[in-house]
């Protein structure tokens, strides 16, 4: 079963890949006492669906991911998916052994219902009308995608940072879909940092006067310079000290001084860039939804804020990944991850990986980790095949 065309011609690569949208028609109950009726999910997969449906493994993005984790949408892309060093033929998640599900969660803005969806009650945007969603919400979401596709058990459920909180509740809240469960650069809730960092950028956003409460869609605007710097806040704890020392010190662009509010240093230069970059592609209520789920994660509070507790209903093994330079999910954190599913009796697994850019080298092809990843999946596989 392959729903995506699929071109070797590029060593290690799953070539031009097609997305789909899936209609779920099923009722979805969401944390916040709504119900949406039916809902679009915007998807791509990468290989072929093994006889006995085992080989399937859920991709889960973090907070500005989406559907396009792997491939190329025409011969002429010149951006490959944001995941693209990780899965294909011979990459760490192989292509050639596992079929690959990639989805746009739902609430985001590549397809997938959410505020720039219209809605079917009013002819507009859904804008502040869309229901804010918690990761259990995508997590029931993310079932129904998996029934229409007719996966009963998850051979792996993969995600970093916002993507690994969706793997741990995935664990927790349908054991017995999940073999295994990968938490890369995630935590087991956000620190009250996080939280804050989180609160500036949407009140950037919020600010901006076209905003408008959230319906800038109907005023031809957007809000870019609330998104722009909500993306340059975020963007700055994506990265390490050493990792933006090392890339620009405090170097100016001219020799001297300019004595103004311009772009004068190199750092400045590249925020704005990749601040300019977001406003292009994301939509301001999708930030503000992502976050704010990021902010209500806290799987322990449903048990007593006991992490153990949450674990121990958790069959799956567990592989969890750290990165030495990530400040804002620390490889502190990721302990706690491991210490909660050893006191839960729990199987798993745990890496240190040697850094220097910070929370995005969960998106980097840094050897020692795809090693770690490989070792880890290929295992997985090695099962899988001797049991078909």
């Amino acid at each position: 079963m392959n729903e995506t065309a699929v071109d070797f011609t590029v060593p290690g690569s799953v070539g031009v890949v097609t997305p789909r949208r899936v209609l779920i028609d099923t009722p979805l109950p969401l944390d916040c006492g709504r119900t949406l009726p039916r809902h679009e999910l915007m998807v791509e997969t990468y290989g072929t669906l093994n006889a006995q449906r085992s080989n399937a493994v859920l991709i889960c993005h973090a907070l500005s991911g989406d559907h396009h984790a792997a491939g190329l949408h025409h011969v002429d892309d010149r951006k490959a998916g944001w995941w693209d060093n990780c899965i294909g033929p011979g990459k760490p998640i192989d292509t050639r052994r596992y079929y690959v599900v990639a989805l746009n969660n739902l609430g985001g803005c590549k397809g997938s219902t959410g505020p720039s969806s219209i809605n079917p009650d009013t002819g507009a945007p859904y804008g502040p009308d869309f229901p804010l969603l918690t990761v259990r919400d995508w997590v029931r979401s993310q079932a129904l995608l998996a029934d229409a596709l007719g996966i009963g058990r998850w051979a792996a459920v993969v995600g970093g940072s916002l993507g690994g909180m969706q793997v741990m509740q995935w664990a927790i809240d349908l054991p017995e879909r999940v073999a295994n469960a990968v938490v890369i650069a995630s935590a087991p809730q956000l620190s009250a940092q996080n939280i804050a960092f989180n609160e500036i950028a949407r009140q950037a956003i919020l600010s901006d006067p076209d905003f408008h409460g959230g319906r800038f869609y109907e005023h031809g605007v957007v809000p870019s310079r609330g998104l722009m710097l909500a993306r340059m806040i975020g963007h700055i704890t994506y990265l390490s000290d050493a990792a933006m020392r090392a890339k620009f010190g405090n170097d100016l662009r001219e020799p001297t001084p300019s004595f103004n509010f311009d772009v004068e240093f190199e750092v400045e230069s590249y925020l704005r860039y990749q601040g300019q970059a977001f406003v292009d592609r994301f939509d301001a209520n999708t930030y503000l939804l992502m976050t704010k789920a990021l902010d209500y994660f806290d799987p322990a509070r449903d048990y007593g804020d006991r992490l153990d507790a949450a674990f121990r209903h958790a069959q799956a093994r567990f592989l969890v990944i750290a990165f030495s330079s990530d400040w804002r999910f620390s490889p502190a954190r990721s302990r706690e991850i491991v210490k909660a599913l050893v006191d839960a009796d729990r199987d798993v697994s745990y890496a240190l990986i040697e850094s220097q850019l910070g929370h995005d080298d969960f998106l980097m092809p840094i050897p020692q980790y795809h090693d770690v990843l490989r070792g880890y999946l290929a295992r997985v596989a090695d099962e899988l095949e001797a049991r078909a």
